[in-house]
């Protein structure tokens, strides 16, 4: 079986080995879209080394003969300094040929360049026109990023006037039903960010009517894909039996991985969990270890906790839980 699964490596590698070779000689002859898949085959490591200097040099002549998807991905590129020296002037300069062309990921990426101010000078307005004309296409990150701008009332103000009751006119220009459109579409297609936000609109009842099970339903898709935040929000919906019979080990089980990414909340209330033995063992050296952490990454309640803790525990106890501690987050640094 081995040498049968080495020889089925060595055809896909050889496989691979000559479609780079084909693809390489139609590049060389001038071909824009052989140019665009070399790039591709060197951004990627497909069938070559990966090198993201020769990806760039080959996005750039399948760019300049005018192919919007190389001139998005160059923009990329230099967007990201891979291959290239950054440079956001120049990345917004390939993003707009491409953007021009109708290329909805660039349409996208040209967005997210004036909501972030990289390049060009920050405007929601130019962002919630570039991020619709993509989102239109049914570019998923692009609906998502549209109902952010909607959810917050950015670029989407034109012509609101102040009464009273409003201390902005981003407030009141805010549209959760339309932000809720947005994030759907995208969710739909597999978006985490979007799965996770249409889950908090559905918990807060925001845009849509309020349902706890299909904040869980939506929060659960995200958290599956590894977002954090829904990791740590469906672990707060087990633990509060919000939208699903309550489920200790469940909630242990989603604080546990949102903790492991660094969410200091969720290393909290894992502290908690172990804390009260709920859904674990009660280990109040582990509770303690989670609370240290929490508290290193500046949750104050954390600190709080552990010290009330500590006055449980003996001092080799405490010794043991801030040796774990500091082993777990420099592992995790």
């Amino acid at each position: 079986m081995k040498i049968l699964i080495t020889a089925l490596v060595a055809l896909l590698l050889s496989a691979c080995s000559g479609e780079f070779d084909k693809v390489s000689a139609k590049a060389e002859q001038g071909d824009a879209g052989a140019q665009f898949s070399l790039g591709n085959m060197y951004a990627n490591g497909t069938g070559v080394a990966q090198d993201y200097k020769e990806a760039a040099k080959w996005y750039k002549k399948a760019a300049e003969q005018g192919l919007a998807g190389a001139q998005n991905n160059l923009g990329v590129m230099y967007d990201n300094g891979k291959g290239v020296a950054q440079d956001h002037k120049e990345a917004v300069r390939w993003y707009t040929k491409a953007a021009e062309q109708g290329h909805p990921g660039a349409q996208n990426n040209f967005g997210v360049m004036y909501d972030n101010g990289k390049g060009v000078a920050q405007d929601d307005n130019e962002a919630v026109r570039w991020y619709t004309k993509a989102a239109e296409q049914g570019n998923a990150e692009a609906q998502k990023n549209l109902g952010v701008m909607y959810r917050h009332g950015r670029g989407v103000t034109q012509g609101v006037t102040q009464f009273e009751g409003y201390s902005t006119a981003k407030e009141i220009a805010r549209n959760y039903k339309e932000a809720s459109k947005w994030y759907r579409k995208a969710a739909e297609q597999g978006n985490e960010d979007a799965q996770y936000n249409l889950g908090v609109m559905y918990s807060e009842g925001k845009g849509v009517a309020r349902d706890h099970k299909e904040a869980v339903k939506w929060y659960r898709k995200a958290a599956e894909q590894g977002n954090s935040s829904a990791q740590t929000h469906l672990g707060h919906m087990y633990r509060g039996s919000q939208g699903v019979i309550q489920d200790y080990k469940e909630a242990v089980k989603w604080y546990g991985r949102a903790a492991g990414q660094g969410v200091a909340m969720a290393q909290l209330n894992l502290g908690v969990m172990y804390e009260h033995g709920r859904g674990v063992t009660q280990d109040q050296k582990i509770a303690h270890m989670w609370f240290n952490i929490a508290a290193a990454n500046e949750i104050p309640r954390a600190a709080e906790l552990r010290d009330i803790i500590a006055q449980e525990m003996t001092p080799s106890q405490i010794e043991k839980a801030q040796d774990m501690a500091r082993e777990w987050m420099a592992e995790h640094d």
